[in-house]
């Protein structure tokens, strides 16, 4: 809290403009094309982790596949994780959220221009939507961002069980799963710290449907979070 009240303050005369600009793409989402929505995300973002002297330190971008249309499984630390992956990515992607992010004033609107989708683990229902509504899409060339543990591991830079459910839009698209390894991320929101924070972010090498078809989707998940772990525990100080 102490670093979401530094960052406010820090950009008292620009942060209005940004929000007024945030609300504005929420509300009028469809005039506008996803590069563009984007566009605004990032500058946004890019202004707001400077203010709150949060550098992120981004690795492995040359493994992103070079044709859209695939889904990134990261880790979850905590709220920053999305801002971190907006700042690093430069292509537009959307999100599945857990429904309780809804809560939250702020992302909900990030969640609006990037057209995100709420995912209810409780509601089977539900949760069959989305996935087909994502594999639709990223069938379509959209790419995807879910974070497979569900909720955030709360164990810092050691991760919890990845859920094989997340991973069935990725085997029903046949798309490139991309794993993704956040270090320190929940140091920026979840400590009581307005101290300079660095926070890093690899994309490791994608696994494309060849690698993985054969595979039932907890046995694709539990290598995904070794893949991810590995890379933690190699870059951790």
């Amino acid at each position: 809290m102490k670093r979401i009240i530094f960052l406010i303050l820090r950009s008292i005369y620009i942060s209005p403009i940004w929000y007024l600009q945030i609300c504005w793409y929420a509300r009028k989402a469809d005039k506008y094309t996803e590069i563009e929505r984007f566009k605004l995300l990032r500058k946004v973002v890019l202004g707001v982790n400077k203010a709150g002297r949060i550098k992120v330190n981004v690795f492995g971008l040359e493994n992103l596949p070079k044709e859209n249309g695939y889904i990134m499984f990261p880790n979850h630390q905590g709220l920053f994780d999305v801002l971190m992956m907006i700042e690093s990515h430069e292509r537009p992607f959307s999100a599945v959220l857990k429904i309780e992010m809804k809560k939250n004033f702020f992302l909900k609107r990030i969640v609006k221009i990037m057209k995100a989708q709420y995912i209810d683990r409780d509601d089977v229902r539900q949760s069959m939507k989305v996935i087909m509504q994502m594999t639709k899409e990223v069938k379509e060339g959209r790419n995807y961002v879910i974070f497979p543990e569900g909720t955030r591991s709360k164990l810092g830079n050691k991760t919890i069980e990845f859920k094989g459910g997340s991973f069935k839009s990725a085997t029903n698209a046949r798309c490139p799963i991309v794993p993704v390894a956040l270090i320190d991320s929940y140091k920026v929101f979840d400590t009581n710290s307005i101290k300079k924070q660095e926070v890093s972010i690899y994309y490791l090498e994608p696994m494309y449907y060849e690698e993985y078809k054969d595979l039932k989707t907890n046995e694709i998940a539990e290598m995904v979070r070794k893949k991810i772990q590995n890379k933690i525990d190699e870059n951790c100080n």
